[in-house]
C-alpha cells in the first residue's frame, strides 16, 4: 500500500532536484574569469554598477505610478508596495509602505545624485517622530534589493580563489610546469574532490578588479562604446552618457586578494593567465536573513550575540607554501556584510557620537580604516533618527562637520486619515482574527490624524485666504486632507479658493521646527488601542465603540505622551476630549446613513437622481428652453412643481429668480475647470446632496426608528412579540446591513441599539 506513495514522493523529490539543478545552470551561478568577461561584454552597464546605481536600478525596475491626493500629485515607486508578495487587503502586502510619496521622491533623488557623482558620498538620514515608517522604508528597500538580485537584470557577481589538488595538476600546487599546467583552462569548475583550498573574498571584490586600473578603464571604454545605440549617446570621457562608477573604474583589490594575487603572480613568474585560472566567479544574492548586501545595525554599541569557530579551517593548510607564509587578514562586521547593497543605521543618534564618528571620514573617502587595512566600501548608507535626538544633534559642536555628509529627509506622520486607516487595515487587522465592525479602524485613524493637526497661521496666506484659513477647525482640516471635503459653512467662492490652496495649507509647516506631523499619536500607540479594543469583554468583535473607549483610556495618560501635553487651541486643535466627541458624532451619523439605506424606506440612488433632475430643469428654466419628456415624447416647460419640491428639501431661502441663476453659475464654473467631462452633480453640489438626504431622513425617522427597535428585538430576543411582517422587515434590514456594509448580526444589533439610545430615543417607547 505504501509503495505507490513512496514512488510519488520520490518522483516529487526528483522533479524538485531537476528544477533546482536547471535553475543553477541557467542562472550562470559559477563562471571562470574568461566566461565572466564574455558575460560582461554582453551588457557592460549592468555588470559595472556600484551599490548606488544598483539601488537606483531597483527603483526603476519595479516602476512607478501616479498617486493623487488633495494636496497634489506625486510619484509612487511600486517597490514600496512589495508587489512580489501576497496582498492582505486592497492590494497591499503586510510590510508595504503606506503613503510617504514625498519621502520616496527624496530618497530617489538622493540615490540618483550618488549615481551621477559616481559614489555614495553621503549618508541618507531619515528623521521624524517615532513610528513614522522610517524603518519600514528601509525594510522595503532591502526587500526590493533581495527580489531584484534574483532576476537576470539584477545578477551580481563576486569571485573567490580556488586551488586544485596535486592530483589535478600533477605537480606541486601552483607550480606545475609545461603542458601539464597549461592543459587546464580554469580551475573554476573543478569538483570539490579536486580542490584542496578555496579562499572566499568576504568584501565581495568585483571581478573586474583583477584587471589593472589602466587596462580596466580601456576595457570599459571599448565595452561601453560597443553597446547597441552607443553612437546616439552624448560623449562623456569616452564612455557615453553615464561613465562607470568610481568604484568600478578605480577600485582596487582588497588587502587579502591583493596579497594572493601578488603571491601567485610571483609563483608563476609573472604569468597573468595562470593567476586567472585560480579565479572562480560566482553569482551571489542579496539576503537580509543572511546579512548579504542588506544589513540593519541597531542603536546598541555592541551586538547582543556572538560567534565562535567550531571547526578548524583545514583548507588553509592546503594552500601553496608561498601563500602559507603570508599573514592574511579577513575583514568582518556589518559594513563588510553590506557590501554591494544597503546598510541601515537604525536610530543612529541613540548611539554615542564616538560610536559612529568614523562615518565622517568613511562617507567622504569611501573607505573604512581597520587595524591592518583600509577597506573600500561599496554600499549605500541610510540612517534613521527620531526628532528628539535629531534636535539634540543639531546643537552638538560636531553637527556642522557632519551636515555636509548627510542627506536629510524629513519623515513625518501621515496626515490623511484615509492613508492612516490603510495602515491599520493592512498591518493590524489581520492579527485581530475576529470580526471587525465597519468604522472601527476609521475611528482610530481619524483620532490619530486629529492629534497631528496644527493650527494654521493666517499671516502666511494672501489677504483673501486669511479669514478662511484662520477659521478652519481641526476636524475640517482632517476632511480637507483626507477627502478634499470642504466646509459647507463657506460660500461657493470661499470653497473654491480653499480648494485651490489645499497644497499650500498642507505644506505650510515645512519650514517650522515643530512641523505638522511631528507631534501626535503614533501608529504604534493606535495599534495597541485596536488590539486592546478587540479584547473588550463587552463585545465579541472589534467594535468602534470599544475603540473609542480605549482612546479615552489612552488620553488619561497625559504624562506619558507629548501630544497629550499640548495646549488646546481655538478650533479644537490638541483638544482630545473634543476629538472623541467629534468622532462619536461622526460614527452615529455614519450608522444612521447606513441604517436608513438598509431599511428600504429610503432609496439612496434617488437623492442624486432628484438633484440631477432639479439641475436639468433649472438649466432649462434659466435659459427659457423646453425639456424633452421621454414618457410623453413631447417638449415641455421646466417642471415648477419638481423644482419647488427640491428647493423645499434643500431648505433654500429666497426667490427662485435669485436661487436658480446662482446654481447654473456654479455648473458653468465647474464645466470650465472640467472641459469635455459629463456633469457630475454629486461632485459639484455635495452639500445639496447631503441636504436632500437629511430632509428625506427627517421625514422617515419614525418608521426607521421602529425598524431599529425591531432589529434589536429580532437579534437579542429572537423576535419575541413581533408579528410576521415586522420580523420580515427587520430581517431584511439586517441582511442588507450584512451584504452591503459588512456587518454581522451582533455588530448590527449593537449599532441599532446605540442608535435607539442616542438618535431615536424620542421616537420609540
Amino acid at each position: 500500500m505504501t509503495e505507490p506513495r513512496d514512488s510519488s514522493i520520490s518522483s516529487q523529490i526528483q522533479r524538485i532536484a531537476d528544477s533546482v539543478q536547471g535553475a543553477f545552470r541557467t542562472g550562470r551561478r559559477v563562471l571562470s574569469f574568461a566566461e565572466y568577461l564574455q558575460l560582461f561584454e554582453g551588457d557592460p552597464v549592468r555588470h559595472a554598477r556600484d551599490a548606488c546605481r544598483y539601488l537606483r536600478d531597483v527603483f526603476d525596475h519595479f516602476g512607478t505610478r501616479k498617486a493623487d491626493y488633495p494636496w497634489g500629485r506625486f510619484t509612487r515607486w511600486n517597490l514600496f508596495d512589495l508587489p512580489w508578495e501576497s496582498a492582505e487587503k486592497d492590494g497591499l502586502s503586510r510590510g508595504a509602505l503606506v503613503g510617504q510619496e514625498q519621502v520616496q521622491e527624496e530618497i530617489y533623488r538622493a540615490v540618483s545624485n550618488f549615481a551621477r557623482e559616481g559614489r555614495a558620498n553621503r549618508l541618507i538620514l531619515l528623521h521624524g517622530p517615532n513610528g513614522s515608517a522610517k524603518s519600514t522604508i528601509a525594510a522595503c528597500l532591502m526587500a526590493a534589493l533581495e527580489q531584484y538580485s534574483l532576476s537576470d537584470d539584477g545578477a551580481l557577481y563576486r569571485f573567490n580563489w580556488v586551488f586544485p589538488s596535486t592530483k589535478t595538476t600533477r605537480g606541486t600546487l601552483g607550480f606545475a610546469q609545461g603542458s601539464e599546467r597549461g592543459s587546464v583552462e580554469s580551475y573554476a569548475h573543478l569538483p570539490d574532490d579536486q580542490i584542496d583550498a578555496k579562499l572566499l573574498v568576504e568584501v565581495r571584490d568585483h571581478p573586474l578588479f583583477l584587471i589593472p586600473v589602466a587596462e580596466r578603464q580601456r576595457l570599459l571604454k571599448r565595452a561601453y562604446a560597443a553597446r547597441p545605440g552607443a553612437d546616439d549617446e552624448g560623449d562623456n570621457d569616452g564612455y557615453g552618457v553615464e561613465p562607470p562608477a568610481e568604484w568600478i573604474a578605480r577600485g582596487m583589490l582588497s588587502h587579502k586578494s591583493q596579497q594572493v594575487f601578488e603571491a601567485l603572480l610571483a609563483s608563476y613568474h609573472g604569468s597573468y593567465k595562470e593567476v586567472l585560472k585560480h579565479v572562480q566567479v560566482e553569482r551571489y544574492f542579496i539576503s537580509r536573513r543572511y546579512r548579504t548586501g542588506a544589513v540593519t545595525i541597531g542603536p546598541q554599541v555592541m551586538v547582543d550575540a556572538g560567534e565562535r569557530q567550531i571547526t578548524a579551517d583545514k583548507s588553509l593548510g592546503s594552500l601553496p607554501v608561498s601563500l602559507q607564509a603570508l599573514t592574511l587578514f579577513e575583514a568582518r562586521g556589518e559594513l563588510i556584510d553590506a557590501a554591494g547593497g544597503l546598510i541601515e543605521f537604525s536610530d543612529l543618534l541613540k548611539r554615542p557620537l564616538d560610536a559612529f564618528k568614523y562615518l565622517q571620514l568613511t562617507v567622504e573617502t569611501g573607505e573604512v580604516a581597520l587595524s591592518q587595512q583600509n577597506v573600500q566600501l561599496n554600499c549605500v548608507m541610510m540612517g534613521s533618527a527620531n526628532e528628539l535626538h535629531f534636535d539634540a544633534f543639531r546643537e552638538h559642536v560636531e553637527f556642522a562637520s557632519f551636515r555636509g555628509r548627510l542627506d536629510l529627509i524629513r519623515t513625518p506622520y501621515l496626515r490623511s486619515y484615509v492613508q492612516e486607516q490603510t495602515i491599520y487595515d493592512t498591518h493590524v487587522i489581520p492579527q485581530v482574527r475576529r470580526h471587525v465592525a465597519p468604522h472601527a479602524t476609521e475611528m482610530a485613524a481619524m483620532f490619530a490624524v486629529l492629534t497631528r493637526m496644527r493650527k494654521p497661521d493666517p499671516d502666511r496666506y494672501p489677504q483673501a485666504l486669511r479669514s478662511i484659513v484662520s477659521s478652519l477647525t481641526a476636524a475640517e482640516k482632517l476632511d480637507l486632507y483626507g477627502t478634499a471635503k470642504l466646509p459647507e459653512r463657506f460660500d461657493a467662492e470661499s470653497q473654491k479658493l480653499l480648494h485651490a490652496n489645499i497644497a499650500a495649507i498642507y505644506n505650510e509647516g515645512d519650514s517650522y521646527p515643530i512641523y505638522e506631523g511631528r507631534i501626535g499619536a503614533s501608529p504604534r500607540e493606535i495599534r495597541a488601542v485596536l488590539l486592546d479594543a478587540a479584547q473588550s469583554p463587552n463585545y465579541s468583535y472589534l467594535s468602534p465603540l470599544a475603540v473609542l473607549s480605549e482612546i479615552e483610556a489612552l488620553c488619561e495618560n497625559r504624562t506619558e505622551f507629548e501630544w497629550l501635553q499640548q495646549e488646546p487651541l481655538i478650533g479644537g486643535y490638541h483638544d482630545v476630549k473634543q476629538f472623541t466627541e467629534v468622532l462619536m458624532g461622526r460614527l452615529l451619523a455614519s450608522w444612521e446613513r447606513e441604517f436608513y439605506a438598509s431599511t428600504g424606506l429610503v432609496i439612496e440612488e434617488r437623492y442624486a437622481e432628484l438633484l440631477e433632475r432639479y439641475v436639468q430643469h433649472v438649466s432649462s428654466w434659466v435659459k427659457k428652453e423646453r425639456i424633452f419628456n421621454r414618457a410623453t415624447g413631447a417638449h415641455e416647460d421646466a417642471d415648477e412643481r419638481l423644482m419647488a419640491e427640491a428647493e423645499r428639501l434643500l431648505d433654500e431661502k429666497g426667490e427662485p429668480s435669485d436661487i436658480r441663476p446662482n446654481l447654473i453659475g456654479a455648473v458653468a464654473a465647474w464645466s470650465l475647470d472640467h472641459p469635455n467631462e459629463k456633469l457630475d452633480v454629486a461632485a459639484v453640489f455635495p452639500h445639496y446632496l447631503r441636504r436632500i438626504r437629511e430632509a428625506m431622513f427627517a421625514e422617515r425617522r419614525p418608521g426607521v426608528a421602529a425598524i431599529a427597535r425591531d432589529v434589536v428585538i429580532v437579534i437579542r430576543d429572537k423576535g419575541a412579540g413581533l408579528d410576521a411582517a415586522r420580523t420580515r422587515a427587520a430581517e431584511e434590514t439586517i441582511e442588507r446591513l450584512i451584504t452591503r456594509f459588512s456587518y454581522r448580526r451582533q455588530s448590527a444589533g449593537d449599532m441599532a441599539s446605540t442608535l435607539l439610545r442616542r438618535r431615536f430615543h424620542d421616537l420609540v417607547v
